[in-house]
């Protein structure tokens, strides 16, 4: 199994939308240069942000596709992979040939809440299964429980082949805790916009991020300051888009990222139910930001 650099800003793809929500081959393809141009450093697809659960099996398919023939290599391509049906998704990693793909992004499993020991267990099966080189991703606002930093080291130290955590528990010290006692080539990447730049401070190797969508330039180059210690220059860049980073989220995801990208001319204003477009006094508040950012919208 070939290692996987994770090192520097992920993004994590939005899946856009027409007027009939229909997916939109075309603005997924343009979106995916757009990456590939503005200094991204891997693509992670399928995930939260793209709107998964709404996705039917073929569409799933051709966005893989899609972006895999896009990408050719030129950056790594991370394929989120997750469930709370553990045999489901051991058959799907042993059967799947994922072509194109350099690793997997898993979530710990959501509604059934499991124990400590559950989501062990469940990892553990998923790492036996893998071909590929397993993240873990902890998101408790989304899946009811909380991966703690025990569960996390442990896993990381019996198996090779689950490499990194994605951490979006919101928690500093037990993110902390974790890099503090991680084995060496082990990453703890953010799974937050908002406190990547703190959290590279501590030690983690870089973020998976929502903003990066709309703004992939300038948030891989707070990364790449950060991570190069250039801590002065970053923090300016991150503190540029601090207000971005509130509305962001205040409607749920993706529908800030989706709202700024419309502005921007990328795409349709469209998501799927249960999810809706930000409300306008958020749509007004992102436009005056973006304005103030000298993007034209």
């Amino acid at each position: 199994m070939s290692r996987i650099n994770l090192k520097g800003m992920g993004v994590a793809m939005i899946t856009p939308f027409k007027e009939d929500e229909s997916v939109d081959y075309d603005a997924l393809s343009h979106l995916v240069d757009y990456q590939l141009q503005n200094g991204t450093d891997y693509l992670v697809v399928l995930g939260t942000t793209a709107e998964t659960p709404t996705l039917t099996e073929d569409e799933k398919h051709n966005i893989v596709d899609l972006i895999a023939s896009k990408v050719n290599g030129k950056v790594p391509l991370i394929l989120g992979v997750g469930g709370n049906d553990t045999r489901k998704l051991v058959e799907t990693l042993k059967t799947n040939k994922f072509s194109g793909i350099d690793g997997i992004l898993s979530v710990v499993p959501y509604y059934n809440k499991p124990s400590q020991e559950g989501i062990f267990q469940h990892y553990k099966a998923i790492a036996e299964a893998s071909r590929l080189p397993v993240v873990l991703y902890n998101v408790p606002g989304r899946t009811g429980v909380n991966m703690s930093a025990e569960t996390t080291l442990r896993l990381a130290n019996e198996f090779k082949n689950i490499v990194a955590v994605k951490e979006a528990s919101g928690n500093i010290s037990q993110m902390d805790d974790i890099i503090k006692r991680k084995p060496k080539d082990f990453d703890v990447i953010s799974g937050d916009d908002g406190i990547t730049f703190p959290l590279i401070t501590l030690g983690a190797v870089g973020v998976i991020s929502v903003i990066g969508n709309a703004f992939p330039k300038e948030f891989s180059r707070m990364t790449r300051l950060a991570l190069e210690g250039d801590y002065a220059s970053a923090l300016r860049i991150h503190h540029s888009f601090n207000e971005l980073f509130n509305l962001l989220f205040v409607d749920g995801n993706p529908a800030g990222v989706k709202c700024m990208l419309h502005m921007m001319g990328y795409i349709e204003n469209r998501l799927r139910l249960p999810l809706v477009p930000t409300r306008i006094t958020t749509f007004e508040k992102i436009r005056e930001v973006l304005l103030q950012l000298n993007i034209k919208c």
